[in-house]
């Protein structure tokens, strides 16, 4: 998603979706407030890693059409506001990511960092929470991410993680579905745990309410022209359909969307 001039802090896509599910992309898009003026950062960084989750938004619109799902998404960047981390936390407002520094996150008082807040996480956290109380029956819970293949200069060789918080039922078992092909190297919290501060969209939503949850970690390298995007879309909605079926969940492929690629 790219810089617009004015955007809601969230979004969302077939809200009408059937499936028993709910995906959530946090880091979606690498939009900044006008106010906030680029966070002082060049375009090289806003377009980087470092302000979104590179394809991530595109992988989870297509899986939310192949498995007719609804989507929520952020549309803020996370340099403004990390979705996925609780309030408080130095990397939710950072001042550094990586190796940059984010020169508009600094010296922020409790009245900006609040601020903040309320703008751009409380509706997000509010879309959430309205949405999952629409489901018929308890939910399932996968939030969508991508990350760099090359992180502080070390090479990460997980081309998939599967991450939980500490519910790793449904985590567990998609592992073991995803693991039956043989084209890309799966891992289990990988090349994030529950102890990095990446999960609090599943402990909030999912682990809180006795959801199925995990997130779903890309290597963005895998992801980067439309094409590739939607081949892993195709693969994940496959584990993910199959892997709920073993929780007695019945979220099939629409035929039509599967028969594009």
């Amino acid at each position: 998603m790219s810089l617009q001039a004015e955007v809601s802090p969230v979004s969302r896509f077939n809200d009408a979706g059937r499936a028993p599910l709910l995906l959530v992309c946090e880091h979606a898009s690498n939009f900044i407030p006008a106010e906030l003026d680029n966070l002082q950062l060049s375009d090289e960084v806003l377009h980087s890693h470092v302000a979104l989750d590179l394809g991530a938004f595109d992988l989870a619109k297509k899986i939310s059409d192949l498995l007719d799902a609804p989507l929520i998404t952020s549309a803020i960047s996370r340099l403004v506001y990390d979705c996925n981390r609780s309030y408080g936390l130095a990397d939710t407002i950072p001042e550094r990511s990586e190796a940059f520094q984010i020169p508009g996150n600094r010296h922020l008082n409790s009245t900006d960092s609040r601020d903040r807040y309320n703008k751009y996480y409380v509706p997000f956290e509010e879309a959430i929470s309205s949405r999952l109380l629409v489901f018929s029956k308890p939910p399932i819970l996968l939030t969508i991410h991508s990350f760099t293949p090359v992180y502080l200069g070390e090479e990460r060789a997980v081309d998939i993680g599967i991450i939980d918080d500490e519910d790793e039922r449904f985590s567990f078992e998609m592992i073991n579905v995803a693991r039956k092909q043989p084209h890309f190297c799966i891992e289990h919290n990988q090349p994030y745990g529950n102890g990095d501060n990446t999960t609090y969209t599943l402990s909030l939503h999912g682990v809180k309410n006795g959801f199925l949850n995990a997130m779903i970690e890309v290597k963005n390298n895998l992801l980067e022209t439309m094409d590739q995007r939607k081949e892993m879309a195709l693969l994940l909605a496959k584990i993910i359909s199959e892997t709920a079926e073993k929780f007695d969940y019945v979220i099939p492929i629409k035929v039509d969307d599967a028969s594009d690629h």
